[in-house]
């Protein structure tokens, strides 16, 4: 027992030197301080070399050819090929109105006043006490008669096809040009609304509910028509679906009494379509 207590005791006292005499672990290492290698001679020279060829000197020739070549760049004109010259036209005009196209403003700078005046005071004058009418408030009045329009088309055919929604809002159109009817989209489609429940022109303008789409799909595709629709409104055209004399339609579900009174003119999808005799 006493020698394997002595044998214990030995091994103990050896651990004990071998860790006290071991070589620094790598983690103990890390803090050193690390010194770069100075940059030699050579490597200086090259890097003075690289730089001074990668970045040229700014000097006066440089810049000379700098403001030359933006000159040139500045009058640069497609090739002296040059720009077609838009006429001024009441279409032209009108299509700013109907489409919120300003094409207006490149032939009102093209237009060639060099020898005489093109707008005078006594013109000028003239026009506004006759049919002056702010841009502003014409685009408004674009909108609503688009919105009128389109509501109509909406509401009396979106489940037609393109041709006999077009064919309704053709009567509208045709109505706003006959003297027998306001002069307005608006007016045509609102008529008599005001009298009171069902006593309108359009049972949907007068039966107490939205005039406004529910249907979105269908309801984009009658802002879609009656923008050209109005277009040709505004152009002083028509549709053309059904001829300028049909005023009136209804559809295949009813025979109201009128109907023997008109001429039939066409019937297309679920509506017929009449004209005074």
């Amino acid at each position: 027992m006493r020698v394997f207590t002595h044998a214990l005791a030995f091994a103990a006292a050896a651990l004990v030197l071998l860790v006290t005499f071991a070589p620094s672990s790598a983690e103990e290492l890390t803090n050193d301080t690390v010194v770069p290698a100075a940059i030699t001679q050579t490597v200086a020279l090259k890097r003075e070399q690289f730089q001074t060829s990668a970045q040229p000197q700014l000097t006066n020739e440089v810049l000379q050819a700098y403001v030359e070549r933006r000159k040139q760049l500045d009058n640069f004109e497609g090739f002296d090929v040059p720009a077609p010259k838009a006429e001024l036209t009441e279409a032209m005009l009108m299509g700013y109105i109907a489409k919120r196209q300003n094409q207006a403003l490149d032939a009102i700078e093209s237009v060639d006043i060099s020898d005489k005046p093109a707008l005078t005071a006594s013109v000028l004058s003239s026009y506004v006490k006759a049919d002056f009418v702010p841009t502003t408030k014409r685009v408004k009045l674009a909108d609503g008669e688009r919105l009128c329009l389109a509501q109509a088309i909406y509401h009396e055919a979106r489940g037609e096809s393109r041709e006999g929604q077009l064919a309704v809002a053709n009567v509208i159109i045709n109505r706003a040009m006959s003297k027998k009817y306001p002069s307005t989209i608006c007016g045509v489609v609102f008529q008599n609304a005001d009298k009171g429940r069902y006593k309108c022109q359009f049972t949907f303008a007068c039966d107490g509910r939205s005039d406004l789409g529910r249907e979105r799909s269908a309801w984009n595709r009658s802002i879609k028509l009656a923008e050209d629709a109005f277009y040709e409104f505004q152009r002083g055209e028509r549709p053309g679906v059904v001829p300028a004399s049909v005023l009136f339609y209804h559809t295949t579900a009813v025979a109201p009494k009128w109907s023997h009174t008109f001429n039939r003119v066409a019937a297309i999808g679920s509506h017929v379509f009449y004209s005074t005799n």
